[in-house]
């Protein structure tokens, strides 16, 4: 006898919902077929500065917006902040330290910042700039078009490999004077590949399971490549 007889259905995914639908080639491909590079960018302390170099970093970034041909998006991000591969090189170099003295102080070390983190959240800021590219070709469908996309979102996402390629191109060039751009303001960025995207996007959605319940190692996760990528 089935004694799940009469219990609720799960109801579908939330991945059914979510704008995206790969991560692949160090970029983020949305359902409409358009995609997304995310950069990694430092921060700076205004305060500290001269007037001479706020004014800079001012007139710096005024340039950066008034050069975009294109919206970005800023995001500022809060995690608590992950010391655990901090600690274990502490716990390898207590093992491994010759001097009697220095293993003390090092364990020392060690006890002090695990009861610090105990006694409060130590929090992190992360800072992306998310730039988007939307070829022509997306905007000029038919109503036929936009309404078998409405009705299957993911089929907007099969390129072909011109179109792919087209893709990985465009977005690059704006990535990288996007970066050039940043770095006239003194602010060291990186863009993120995809394992980097990956894990991201996962933190995102699963706040609370990426704290207990680390992300498997990207290279070990199989994947379908090229089975969307559709031949003209």
């Amino acid at each position: 006898m089935d004694t799940r007889k009469g219990a609720p259905k799960p109801g579908p995914s939330t991945v059914k919902y979510l704008d995206i639908a790969e991560i692949r080639d160090d970029m983020v491909l949305l359902k409409d077929g358009t995609v997304r590079a995310v950069v990694l960018v430092s921060s700076i302390n205004f305060a500290l500065k001269s007037n001479d170099e706020q004014e800079a970093i001012i007139q710096a970034y005024m340039t950066f917006l008034n050069g975009l041909e294109y919206p970005v998006q800023i995001v500022i991000q809060s995690r608590s902040m992950n010391i655990d591969g901090y600690m274990e090189r502490l716990r390898e170099q207590e093992r491994t330290v010759q001097n009697d003295l220095l293993r003390i102080q090092i364990a020392d070390y060690r006890t002090f910042i695990g009861e610090l983190v105990e006694l409060g959240q130590i929090m992190q800021k992360m800072f992306y700039l998310v730039i988007p590219y939307d070829p022509l070709t997306n905007k000029r469908k038919n109503f036929w078009s936009r309404l078998s996309e409405a009705l299957s979102p993911a089929s907007a996402a099969k390129l072909n490999r011109k179109q792919l390629k087209d893709r990985i191109e465009q977005l690059s060039r704006r990535a990288e004077l996007t970066q050039g751009q940043l770095n006239s303001m003194g602010l060291e960025s990186a863009r993120l590949d995809t394992e980097s995207l990956i894990e991201l996007y996962y933190t995102v959605y699963n706040p609370d399971l990426f704290a207990s319940e680390k992300l498997s190692d990207i290279n070990s996760v199989q994947f379908e490549d090229d089975t969307h990528v559709t031949e003209h």
